[in-house]
């Protein structure tokens, strides 16, 4: 936050199904009031990163900020649990801005599904045969088949999540640029995968589809039996979310490549 931006008093409190985070929502509510959402200045969301992202993708299309507080079991994208100075915490923190994924995939019916996507995009093969990927950057082919588990597109804000699994890149916030990640790739061995612009329109052709079906997955949305995917980032879509002062997403991002 700036000092020229308005306090946020208004809270609106969400919470997962954890038993602990639901404990949260009725102390926090008693404690600072709960708003309609359509009313809050703020959302804060009470959970894990797997409820942080429900919160953004419902939140989509509304410019509210959103402060998490871990009451999950991982919380990479959410600051520390505490009662007091709450108010003061959200007015004092740091805010980042998040392009999310438009994914286009097609089916083996034709049928065509839209899906936003925070932290990658996936591509998973559905049964014991590996995938057939052919991989295309702005209309050009650029590797004629992968042959493999899957592959994947991340965010920076998603590359430490399953595509650092997956032995990609860690991806500063202002970088202003997209991993495109192999799972578990069997030919070419070798190949690492590739870091993009973000400007960068990625297509996947699903071959022997029939044989080998695929899976795509934007974040928690799955679409089976694809034959073609297409991924960019989106950036009409601003989503803010907020962290404690000296604690920013930049900073994690940063660190998380520093542990051991």
């Amino acid at each position: 936050m700036t000092t020229s931006d308005p306090p946020l008093s208004k809270l609106a409190f969400l919470a997962s199904d954890r038993p602990e985070a639901q404990e949260a929502l009725v102390r926090l509510s008693e404690r600072y009031g709960q708003y309609p959402r359509e009313e809050a200045d703020i959302v804060v969301a009470l959970g894990g990163d797997g409820f942080m992202l429900e919160v953004l993708h419902d939140q989509r299309d509304h410019r509210r900020p959103i402060y998490g507080m871990n009451r999950g079991s991982v919380g990479f994208l959410m600051n520390e649990y505490a009662e007091d100075d709450l108010r003061e915490r959200i007015n004092e923190a740091e805010r980042a801005i998040i392009h999310p994924l438009k994914m286009v995939a097609t089916d083996i019916h034709g049928t065509v599904h839209k899906a936003m996507a925070i932290n990658e995009v996936s591509l998973l093969r559905q049964t014991r045969q590996t995938a057939k990927l052919r991989i295309s950057i702005d209309g050009k082919v650029r590797l004629s088949e992968l042959s493999c588990d899957g592959a994947l597109v991340s965010t920076p804000a998603g590359s430490t999540a399953y595509n650092l699994s997956a032995h990609g890149p860690i991806i500063p916030l202002d970088a202003k640029v997209l991993a495109l990640t192999p799972i578990s790739a069997f030919r070419p061995r070798r190949w690492r995968g590739a870091l993009l612009a973000h400007t960068a329109k990625v297509s996947f052709e699903i071959l022997e589809f029939e044989k080998r079906p695929v899976s795509a997955v934007a974040d928690n949305l799955e679409v089976r039996d694809v034959i073609e995917v297409h991924i960019s980032e989106d950036r009409q879509v601003s989503m803010r979310m907020l962290f404690d002062a000296g604690r920013s997403l930049e900073e994690r991002v940063l660190a998380e490549q520093f542990s051991v």
